[in-house]
């Protein structure tokens, strides 16, 4: 079989002056495309290697691939960005891996996200959304903010905007983290209720049913006051973070997180991969937000490292991907 990888490299290419430094974090480099083009190789697939916009759509018209694996982010700050390739895929009739474009469209929107999931039983953060050109000057006014509070651009992935000094205590503080985080990423911004607990992710592969990999914790270091899992932390993981899975958590709580990743998988229409965040609060699972194009990077994303924790090697994690979605054709 012929199988197309679609997919966004980062580029070498110094960044514009008015974009932020992590603007190319949630593209990928050429070890992941390689490492899954290897493993499709190894399962005795062709593979060609699609890219993304422009580049290709010219592959798919001249020389469509039987199947696609997708990987791909889209460029911009659109919310629905992450939707195109799959919307493209659709139009001309190619099967691919991974969610459809309404769940990536919808898991990319945070505010949308929260809110189809508040609709369940599983527990969701307070939060409240501000727009582009909304004004602040009503911050102190609003007295159903969450305060202690974590700021958040609301259509991206991959840590984007959730640096050291996103976690904000008084209304002074908000303005300010609002202010900066529309100026850099021109998109509304999340705020959300910090939850003070447990850093935990759920890796998650098939269809029916859904298998779970395994629950993994994320643990700093060195003590710190208020941990978060931020940009500045998955860029030096090695030294900032140890990772233990299955998380050493009450079999009672850990229960409890995995059922609740299930929920969220299903209802937020999740297919063949997804890595789901959340934090315990009083021993109940928050949700946080779900990952339904999770990093594949061969050594640093979090679901490798999860699955590698949980004793799945990497040829095992993409054959399975890609074999979940063959079985749902």
């Amino acid at each position: 079989m012929k199988i197309g990888i679609a997919f966004d490299l980062k580029s070498d290419a110094p960044p514009s002056t008015h974009l932020p430094d992590d603007f190319q974090e949630e593209f990928d480099s050429p070890v992941t495309v390689n490492g899954i083009a290897e493993v499709l190789r190894a399962l005795g697939h062709e593979v060609a290697l699609l890219g993304d916009g422009r580049e290709l759509l010219e592959r798919l018209l001249r020389e469509p691939p039987d199947f696609v694996f997708n990987i791909a982010e889209g460029h911009g700050i659109a919310r629905s960005r992450e939707a195109r390739v799959p919307a493209v895929l659709e139009m001309l009739g190619i099967p691919y891996t991974g969610s459809d474009p309404l769940t990536l469209a919808a898991t990319l929107d945070k505010d949308c996200a929260k809110k189809l999931i508040q609709s369940t039983r599983v527990k969701v953060p307070q939060w409240a959304m501000w727009g582009p050109d909304e004004p602040l000057d009503d911050i102190t006014t609003r007295h159903y903010l969450p305060y202690t509070a974590i700021v958040k651009p609301a259509w991206e992935g991959s840590s984007k905007g959730i640096r050291g000094k996103c976690v904000v205590d008084t209304p002074a503080e908000l303005v300010e983290a609002i202010e900066t985080h529309r100026r850099a990423y021109r998109q509304p911004v999340l705020v959300e209720e910090y939850i003070e607990g447990e850093e935990l992710t759920v890796g998650i592969v098939g269809n029916a049913p859904p298998q779970i990999i395994g629950v993994m914790q994320v643990l700093p270091t060195q003590n710190e006051e208020r941990f978060v899992y931020s940009l500045e932390v998955k860029r030096d993981y090695l030294r900032r973070v140890r990772y233990e899975c299955p998380a050493k958590l009450p079999p009672a709580r850990l229960k409890a997180v995995e059922d609740a990743a299930l929920v969220v998988y299903r209802e937020l229409g999740c297919r063949d991969v997804a890595r789901i965040d959340f934090r315990l609060k009083d021993g109940a699972p928050y949700f946080l937000e779900v990952n339904p194009l999770p990093g594949l990077n061969p050594e640093s994303s979090d679901l490798v490292i999860l699955s590698r924790l949980a004793g799945w090697s990497y040829e095992r994690l993409i054959e399975s991907i890609l074999r979940a979605a063959m079985e749902r054709r």
